[in-house]
């Protein structure tokens, strides 16, 4: 195959350069995320890590075709082997997110069926360049027989219409896992906010932004109007602008806390009214025990307080401590231990503590850690802000 001399490649312009900056950039994190896993065997790492790689990789057509490589290169048979990996981001996508949101999930033969349509779509991609290379003058042009006469009118669409229909299956599951999880943690931590993962919602946000900007960019290219190059450049640009907001959240977020996260278990019994009187009687004292625990001990003064710490002093298994408490006392874990600490700085703000502390230190001495959280779950409690309550008892006769 005779090679053209460089007539324009590479053509570093306001195309190319870009696309080309933020394409490494996004690599370099690739590898730093794969480093990570080699190292500490952090299974979202390397999930992360793989989506960043096809993010990058699914920008070598346009940048390369935007720094002139292809009319540089006018029978580059580079094509052939820049197979999309669509069918593979959906499944990895789900993946990453289930990874993150529960504890000790781990990748199993089965899972590995998920990615069975990309290696059929690679099977016939090589079987495609197998056949073309074979036939008479391949050399002295770009594209083969099978790829114009059955990849592009027949295999494409085909591709196209099941990736579309798998990424809208596996983001509305990962949605739903997302949603699952933020209410998981409701029953385990009595801080949320800092643990609610806004980053994986965030990264689903993005990257159903760019998923649907293409959906409308394919629809417009094939129905009302053929776009060109430059246009079609824009999603490209977005995709290497969330490509690079991918690594550097995803690897700065601090995933320690789930370490200690503990999915709820299967509750054990069903207390309710109508339970036997042994039964009742059973879930009075174990209601009269963890009152003692928040009223004497004040055990809701630690900010980091979960369900497993509250269950090792109750001698009760965790699914039990969450039965009485969503029963027992009609909240989840999360309500239930923020209305003690609420309770207490109404109590010191009584006491006149605010005159040592601001409203919000005061807040932390209670045991929240979030002024966010701490006015919310306040104004949700009293139906006045802290400072509204605070002014009522000025009225009242507070110094």
């Amino acid at each position: 195959m005779q090679i053209l001399p460089l007539q324009g490649f590479p053509d570093f312009n306001l195309y190319s350069t870009p696309l080309l900056i933020l394409g490494l950039q996004g690599a370099i994190l690739c590898v730093l995320l794969y480093r990570r896993y080699l190292q500490k065997q952090v299974l979202p790492d390397l999930l992360l890590a793989g989506i960043l790689f096809i993010l990058c990789y699914h920008r070598t057509t346009y940048t390369l075709g935007f720094m002139s490589w292809y009319d540089t290169f006018r029978n580059t048979k580079i094509n052939y082997f820049l197979v999309s990996m669509d069918l593979l981001m959906a499944p990895l996508i789900f993946f990453y997110v289930k990874s993150v949101v529960t504890p000790g999930f781990r990748l199993t033969k089965r899972h590995f069926w998920h990615f069975v349509p990309w290696l059929l779509f690679f099977a016939a991609k090589m079987v495609i360049y197998m056949y073309d290379v074979q036939q008479p003058g391949f050399d002295e042009k770009q594209n083969g027989y099978l790829v114009e006469n059955f990849q592009w009118p027949y295999l494409n669409p085909l591709v196209t219409y099941f990736s579309v229909a798998q990424m809208l299956l596996y983001l509305a599951f990962s949605f739903q896992l997302y949603n699952a999880y933020k209410k998981e943690i409701q029953q385990f931590f009595s801080n949320t906010e800092k643990k609610e993962l806004n980053w994986i919602r965030n990264f689903l946000l993005v990257y159903t932004f760019i998923f649907v900007y293409g959906l409308v960019q394919m629809f417009v290219d094939e129905y009302i109007v053929k776009m060109s190059w430059i246009q079609k450049w824009w999603i490209q640009f977005f995709s290497a602008i969330a490509l690079l907001y991918f690594g550097v959240k995803g690897y700065f977020t601090d995933f320690d806390f789930l370490k200690t996260f503990e999915k709820p278990e299967r509750k054990p019994q069903n207390l309710s009214v109508a339970a036997p009187a042994d039964v009742n009687e059973k879930l009075l004292e174990q209601k009269k025990e963890i009152n003692s625990l928040f009223q004497e001990e004040k055990i809701f003064l630690d900010p980091e307080l979960n369900l497993t710490q509250l269950s090792e002093k109750t001698e009760l298994n965790r699914a039990e401590v969450s039965e009485i408490i969503n029963m027992g006392f009609g909240k989840n874990f999360n309500d239930f231990v923020n209305q003690f600490r609420i309770e207490e700085f109404k109590r010191r703000l009584g006491g006149g503590d605010h005159q040592q502390f601001s409203l919000v230190g005061l807040a932390f001495e209670c045991g929240f850690n979030s002024k966010a959280t701490f006015n919310r779950v306040f104004k949700k409690e009293v139906k006045l802000t802290p400072t509204e309550y605070l002014n009522t008892l000025k009225k009242k006769g507070l110094k």
